[in-house]
């Protein structure tokens, strides 16, 4: 009784410095309830001839009432696959003893319990299998599940079995439907207690109180196995009360997980594991689209308030999307956040966060938010290749032994310009640090650091387009018809030199950049011509072997 009163193994650290008023309720109620169990538990066995069979069931039976009492402790300090292995041996006796020993009175009631038995020793095994670190049967993540649901329907049918056979009492069978509720509601219990506030001592107290119903339906099993007829029926008032008794144990808990409108109701918080991610809403399944939104009206990410408090329910928070979706200007935006709670009323809604709630209204101001993944993917894709097919190669004759041309997107709030860096240069970082500080000091805007330079643009864009070639001989000069050209050196360490790409960024080239390193690892030039025209701005940059440190100008830039 001492053990079986005791709160969950971890309330010690839990609740040092005393419990809460909820727990010493659960801890106070708990401890009658346990005391009539193991009164019923404790009960000696009844007396009567039982041939082979029926005393190696009662031996088992006895055997897995003291393991759910005490044998569980001393069995827990030993490795997890020895506690698993004398589960399965427990229960495969068991269930062979069951099937030999029940008077089942229907060859298809046997072979149900059999195939139930199966799953679940199975299961099992599995189970096994993974303390073991040997190959598992493949069952993965559904192992709870059908361990859950075949020891509920293994459980029925035996209770069934036991009411068919006769011997049982009605007191017994009561246990036995129990213990099926109390299987049954072993998820909604967890949920209760993953949701209920505080350190959730007051409902793991009740639950292992409650789950001690298993232990007096089998142990009520072993005392009775003798009797070879039902004991009388109790009086219709108690009946009656037992009746009231299990629809409560069955039906209490799942009420008390149905949440009245005006409660706050959340599904999903700011602290969500599912809500880091933000789905494209042409991904998502019409009834996946309010708990995207719920997941970003409740974000915290980068310590910015969320849009909606956390005290406001799922329904409020979805009602007051739907008026901003409605909302005329940002003011009425303002006034609606502001009734809402919100930590953050002036700062409005964006569109690409309402649009999971009213798409209808979004889209037709937005219609680029209703894409998917692979649509926004193909769009881009799309937009790349008419930017990058605008750039013209400004040396079409001389070809290069590599070579490429396409758009080069630079930062629409300013950007010094783009690299020509040795990416596998170990100190590549430092390079590009220098470069981009040299080249404002530069009178061309081309900053130089060893493995890298920076070729800054001439007039205010956010995107030029830009050619480069690689030569084995250096080029003639050919200056006509450009505004600025400049030649400095270049190392490469690693045999590689290139421009970046763009990413999943908004920086870089809008077409794969080819190694412009031909030569390998060493010293080259690398000539820069630059011009503004109708076409914008374009770049040409020109890369070969060649030892020189010097920086030639071969034609400054003449404002216009």
């Amino acid at each position: 009784m001492a053990v079986e009163w005791a709160p969950p193994a971890y309330a010690g650290f839990a609740g040092r410095e005393g419990f809460d008023t909820p727990t010493v309720v659960a801890l106070l109620v708990a401890a009658p309830v346990k005391a009539a169990f193991l009164w019923l538990i404790l009960r000696a066995p009844a007396r009567g001839p039982l041939d082979r069979r029926e005393k190696a069931l009662r031996g088992v039976l006895y055997l897995a009432v003291a393991d759910s009492l005490v044998l569980w402790y001393p069995i827990a300090l030993l490795p997890d696959a020895v506690d698993t292995a004398f589960q399965l041996a427990l229960w495969a006796a068991i269930d062979v003893l069951f099937l030999l020993v029940i008077r089942w009175r229907s060859g298809m009631l046997r072979a149900a319990a059999g195939a139930m038995f199966a799953v679940e020793l199975v299961v099992m095994t599995d189970d096994l299998l993974d303390d073991l670190d040997l190959p598992e049967l493949g069952a993965g993540g559904i192992v709870a599940p059908i361990l859950m649901l075949g020891g509920v329907a293994g459980i029925l049918i035996t209770v069934i079995g036991q009411w068919r056979d006769g011997r049982w009492s009605r007191g017994t069978l009561t246990a036995g439907w129990l213990s099926v509720g109390v299987h049954a509601l072993v998820l909604p219990l967890d949920i209760l207690l993953d949701t209920t506030p505080g350190d959730g001592l007051a409902v793991s107290v009740l639950m292992e109180a409650v789950t001690l119903v298993s232990t007096v339906w089998i142990a009520a099993t072993a005392r009775e196995m003798p009797k070879e007829d039902r004991l009388a029926d109790l009086p219709p008032a108690r009946q009656r009360a037992i009746r009231v008794a299990v629809a409560a144990v069955a039906v209490l808990p799942v009420i008390a997980q149905i949440h009245p409108e005006q409660a706050a109701h959340l599904t999903h918080t700011g602290w969500s594991m599912d809500c880091y991610d933000r789905p494209s809403f042409g991904d998502l399944k019409p009834e996946e689209r309010d708990a995207a939104f719920l997941c970003l009206a409740r974000s915290r990410d980068g310590g910015v308030p969320p849009i909606f408090p956390d005290s406001l329910s799922d329904q409020g928070v979805l009602s007051y999307a739907r008026a901003l979706c409605r909302a005329k200007d940002r003011d009425e935006q303002t006034a609606i956040l502001t009734r809402a709670g919100s930590a953050r009323p002036a700062w409005g809604a964006d569109p690409w966060d309402l649009v999971y709630v009213c798409p209808e209204i979004i889209g037709a101001t937005h219609p680029e938010l209703l894409r998917s993944t692979a649509e926004k993917k193909a769009a881009g894709d799309a937009y790349l290749a008419e930017r990058n097919a605008s750039c013209r190669d400004p040396w079409p004759r001389t070809k290069g032994v590599v070579q490429a041309t396409a758009t080069y997107f630079l930062f629409a709030d300013g950007d010094a310009g783009y690299l020509v860096h040795d990416p596998g240069d170990p100190a590549a970082g430092e390079a590009a640090e220098r470069a981009t500080d040299k080249v404002y000091d530069d009178s061309a805007g081309i900053g130089v650091a060893r493995s890298a330079v920076l070729i800054g643009h001439v007039e205010d864009v956010i995107d030029l387009c830009l050619t480069v070639k690689a030569l084995r001989t250096a080029p003639p000069r050919r200056t006509a018809g450009w505004d600025q050209v400049n030649e400095v050196p270049i190392v490469s360490r690693s045999g590689r030199l290139t421009v970046p790409e763009m990413g999943d960024g908004e920086v870089g080239a809008g077409a794969p950049m080819p190694n412009l390193a031909i030569a390998g690892k060493g010293r080259y030039r690398l000539r820069v011509y630059v011009r503004v025209g109708e076409a914008g701005e374009e770049h040409l940059v020109v890369v070969f072997p060649g030892a020189s440190r010097k920086r030639v100008e071969l034609k400054r830039w003449t404002a216009r």
